[in-house]
């Protein structure tokens, strides 16, 4: 088999290391910037609100740099001359990329559960409780609120972690 054009592979790894730098970038802000701050300053509403705009922002990016990241990766992967072929694990950039690929799962698995399963639930929960605050008084969380909060960050930090590890296999399987 021939190697493919270097125009079209050179588009592949920038396109790669465009989603990565847009997802994992978004993750870190979101994590380490954004929610904390927000959540130590907003009331329950505006929290809610400020997690909706930001969800319906920035999950459909979110899942096309996760769509390109796989279209990219495939190509790139089926182009190295270590790859011997789906599954043959005989060499450390085989075992970089198949332990890489593993943690994608992980992280793909953790975004879904955060996308459909916790903000949805986290923005029902904290408009729930600005329904029910009355005077003028800022709404305190309620239990759920903050399980439901201490869950959201704690999926965050390990997308982020498992995406720094990636990138850590990816250096490893670049080196081999």
């Amino acid at each position: 088999m021939s190697p493919p054009p270097l125009l079209a592979l050179s588009l592949t790894y920038w396109l790669h290391m465009l989603a990565t730098v847009v997802w994992l970038g978004g993750l870190a802000a979101l994590s380490i910037l954004v929610l904390p701050s927000a959540r130590g300053t907003l009331e329950t509403g505006a929290y809610s609100r400020l997690l909706e705009g930001i969800q319906r922002r920035l999950d459909p990016l979110g899942w096309l740099c996760l769509a390109v990241l796989v279209g990219t990766g495939l190509f790139q992967m089926s182009a190295n001359p270590h790859y011997q072929g789906f599954l043959a694990i005989n060499n450390r950039w085989a075992i970089a990329i198949l332990t890489k690929h593993v943690l994608f799962f992980a992280m793909t698995v953790a975004s879904a559960y955060l996308t459909w399963g916790v903000l949805p639930s986290l923005r029902r929960a904290a408009l729930r409780q600005a329904r029910h605050q009355t005077g003028g008084a800022q709404p305190q969380a309620d239990a759920e609120t903050q399980r439901l909060q201490r869950r959201e960050a704690l999926l965050l930090r390990l997308n982020l972690l498992l995406g720094v590890v990636i990138l850590a296999l990816t250096a490893l399987a670049r080196s081999s």
